[in-house]
Order: structure tokens, then C-alpha cells, then sequence
């Protein structure tokens, strides 16, 4: 699979990033020959848009179009889309670029590196880029190596990404950052009180699990808990062929949680970190757990299932309670949750939750500064009673079909009641349609900014 890094080859053409507002300047500053050959060519800086420059029957160098600022508005990583249209080399910026613009067109660069390509083989664009002066390479290829792991995770198919290898993958990276890790499976679930981890795992042959990984010995404490349902059905409430094509990704909160581990870990962050991953299928059997049943949760909380397609909360409960056992600084959930968040925000935007006003606040800012995209959301809670169903403590899966994200939310929120500071993610994963530095399929959402905010969120 694909390495995202910066060259370090000093031997380095020049790409001169223009904008379309910037073009009549540049243009004027230039001798007759460029500007004669740019304007022949129709260069137009348009978004995305190359011109190779000649010397003599060699190309010394490119033009990079940044578009205008409607362009910069609507899109991110535009010089993502310059990569694969160069030809092989080294390449450096020639631009005004500066600070966090400057960090976004490097980072594009990289991302636009990505390729899955464990199944078949896929051309990897041939042009490399020196890391810009000014920005922080490391930091950068570290993001982007955290979202290479997320976005390789949710592209496996279940065939080859079970409880198993999702277990596989986090031990990798434990080993990786000399963290610590324990996993329960199967039996040993219901022997150390992790009900429902288990009840929604035990109809699948590939053993129900909670991965539990630690790293850091000071700092304060941040517990990370990632939805792992490595392929969903719906269980006996059997979701229909074309909502069960994409639930390979249906363990894309795990995904993003160890691609934030990566970052944090590898960046040597001053925090001790935990990481809980419930990883199981959601699978149709005679063992599988029916609508109607009452599950009694890690909490004491009992449940009763009213849809077994609501799974995602049930296996973050029990991992969610085990988290707030410590009271740690700040727990912090992801999963690929609910259809409300998307049809609320789309596939593009990271809803959230935070009980800590200042929180969401410091998440929101490194979002516009990371340019990874959220939504702040309410936990409202004159929406409790929905989430009641009165033969038991809580339902999975309110009826009336009314504010889903949020009752799902207000749902996981009672199995944090020691711990005052908690985030709740209500991903998507998934990239419907390719983008710059964003092609199809699996994807980072929220880990960027969340490596941004969190070290200035766990000083307080």
C-alpha cells in the first residue's frame, strides 16, 4: 500500500501556485516568453489546472491553478488535483501561500498519494513534492499516515476484515508505539460483564471482542472508545441488499480512533491514552439476539431491543461504561452510527456532541484551521423520554423516527455518568465520490482536528 511522504530530493522543479485574482500580477511580473506561452496555452489558474513550462525541449517547470475564492470556499486540497498531472519528479511550491493555506496544500499533496491498492493495482502519481519551508513535514506526514490507517481499514471487505484482523490491526499498532493491549473475547465477554458486546458478536463464528489498548505513563487521561462492527447485517431485522452493500465500513469509528491513536502516540503527545474497540458482526443465526429481548448492560442499565439493526450503541455501551469506570479528563466516542446524521449533515461534515461547551468551541476552531469539517449537534435533553420505553430502562431504537442522531447520542450518554467531559462523533467514513485528496471510499473524519484541539482541550 501507498507511503505518503515528502521527497528529499533537493534536485527540485518549481510548480508556481496562482490563483485566478493573482493571475493578471503574476502574468505582468514575467518576461515576454512566459507570458506569451501562458497566455497561448489559455492558463486560467482555474482549480486544479496545470501548464507545464518549457525550456528549451525540457519542462523546467509548472503552473498550479488555485481557482478563485469561491473555488477555495466549496473545495479543499486543490492542489491535490495538480499531483497526478505532473510529470515524475521532484516538484517544490513556489507560492504566497503561508501558515495553515500553506500546511492545507502540502497536506492535499500527500493525501493525493493515496491508493488502496491490497486487491488490485492502482498507478500512484509519479510527481513528489519537498516539504514547503514553513510547514511542519513531520507533522504533517504523521496526518497523514493516521489517515491512511483509517481510510485502508474501512476499504478492506469483511471477507479479509473481521473481529480477527481488526484485533490484528490494533496489535500492530500497539506493537508500533510500545503501547500495551489486552483483548476479552468470546465466553470471557460475559465472564468480565460485557453483556452486550457479546449478545450482539455471539451469532458470528468470528468471536465478539473489546480491544483495549494504553499508552502514555503522564499527562491527563483521554480514553478513546471506536465503533468496531466489522460488517453488519442488521441482525434478524435484516436490512435490505442495497443498505447492507457498504457495511464493511460499519466499523469506521474503530478505524478513526486507531488513525487518531497513530497521531497522538507517534507525535509523543503528553497524555495517557486509552482505546477501547467493541469489534464483532452483527450476523443472523439461532443464536442471534431478537427484537423484543431485554439486555442487561456493563452499567446495570437494561435495554430492550426494539430494532437489532440499533446495534453500534448497544457494543459502545458496555465499552463506554468500562471508560467511564477511571473518570478520565475526556472520553471520546466514533462510530458510523445512525442514517439521521446524514441526512442532517451529508456524507461531508463530522456531527458531534460535547457535554463541555469550551470543548466544542476549541474542535470547532482547529476545524476550520485543519480544514476537516464538523458540526456541532445537541444533546437535547427534553429528547430523554424518547429513548424510555418503560418496561425498561432504555430503548435502542425509538419509534417515530424523529431527531435519530440525537436520541442515539442522548442513548450513549447514559452510560457516562462519572466522567463530566464527553465528545460523541456521529461519522459517515465514507467519501460517496472522489474529491481532491479524497478519492472514493473510506475516510478520516474529525481526527485531524481532534489532533489539533486535543492537546490545548486536556491542559485545561
Amino acid at each position: 500500500m501507498t507511503a505518503l511522504n515528502f521527497s528529499t530530493d533537493a534536485d527540485a522543479r518549481p510548480l508556481t501556485l496562482i490563483s485566478k485574482d493573482g493571475l493578471t500580477d503574476w502574468l505582468a511580473a514575467q518576461d515576454p516568453e512566459t507570458q506569451n506561452w501562458t497566455e497561448a496555452a489559455g492558463f486560467k489558474a482555474s482549480a486544479g489546472e496545470v501548464l507545464l513550462m518549457p525550456s528549451g525541449s525540457e519542462v523546467s517547470g509548472a503552473l498550479g491553478g488555485l481557482g478563485n475564492a469561491t473555488d477555495r470556499l466549496r473545495g479543499r486540497f486543490i492542489t491535490a488535483g495538480l499531483r497526478a498531472k505532473l510529470p515524475e519528479g521532484t516538484w517544490r511550491f513556489e507560492t504566497n501561500l503561508k501558515g495553515d493555506d500553506l500546511s492545507e496544500a502540502a497536506l492535499g499533496w500527500l493525501l493525493a498519494g493515496y491508493q488502496f491498492d491490497q486487491f488490485a493495482a492502482a498507478p500512484a502519481p509519479k510527481a513528489r513534492l519537498m516539504a514547503p519551508e514553513g510547514v511542519d513535514a513531520a507533522r504533517l506526514e504523521r496526518i497523514a499516515a493516521g489517515e491512511k490507517l483509517a481510510r485502508d481499514l474501512i476499504n478492506i471487505p469483511a471477507s479479509h476484515l473481521g473481529p480477527d484482523e481488526l484485533e490484528a490491526a490494533a496489535r500492530k499498532l500497539a506493537e508500533q508505539h510500545g503501547a500495551t493491549i489486552t483483548v476479552t473475547t468470546g465466553q470471557a465477554l460475559i465472564d468480565e460483564n460485557f453483556p452486550m458486546i457479546h449478545a450482539v458478536g455471539r451469532a458470528n463464528p468470528r468471536a465478539p471482542r473489546l480491544i483495549d489498548i494504553r499508552w502514555g505513563r503522564s499527562g491527563p487521561t483521554l480514553t478513546l472508545v471506536g465503533k468496531g462492527v466489522c460488517f453488519d447485517t442488521g441482525g434478524l431485522n435484516l436490512k435490505p441488499g442495497a443498505s447492507m452493500g457498504l457495511m464493511k465500513k460499519d466499523m469506521g469509528g474503530a478505524a478513526n480512533v486507531l488513525g487518531l491513536a497513530h497521531m497522538l502516540m507517534d507525535g509523543g503527545v503528553d497524555v495517557q491514552l486509552r482505546v477501547l474497540i467493541p469489534a464483532v458482526e452483527n450476523s443472523v443465526s439461532g443464536d442471534a439476539f431478537r427484537p423484543g429481548d431485554i439486555l442487561t448492560s456493563r452499567k446495570g442499565l437494561t435495554v430492550e431491543i426494539n430494532n437489532t439493526d440499533a446495534e453500534g450503541r448497544l457494543v459502545l455501551a458496555d465499552a463506554l461504561a468500562l471508560a467511564d469506570e477511571e473518570t478520565p479528563d475526556l472520553i471520546l466516542s466514533m462510530a458510523t452510527l445512525t442514517g439521521a446524521a446524514r441526512v442532517a449533515v451529508g456524507p461531508d461534515l463530522a456531527p458531534f456532541y460535547a457535554t463541555d461547551a469550551s470543548d466544542a468551541a476549541s474542535l470547532e476552531a482547529a476545524a476550520i484551521t485543519t480544514r476537516d469539517p464538523v458540526w456541532r449537534m445537541p444533546f437535547w435533553d427534553a429528547y430523554e423520554p424518547m429513548i424510555e420505553p418503560g418496561i425498561a430502562d432504555l430503548d435502542n431504537a425509538p419509534k417515530g423516527g424523529f431527531a435519530g442522531s440525537i436520541t442515539a447520542a442522548l442513548f450513549l450518554r447514559r452510560f457516562v455518568t462519572e466522567t463530566p467531559r464527553y465528545m460523541h462523533f456521529d461519522i459517515y467514513g465514507w467519501n460517496p465520490a472522489s474529491a481532491p485528496g479524497r478519492p472514493k471510499g473510506g475516510v478520516g473524519q474529525g481526527i485531524r482536528a481532534l489532533y489539533e484541539a486535543l492537546p490545548g482541550m486536556l491542559a485545561k
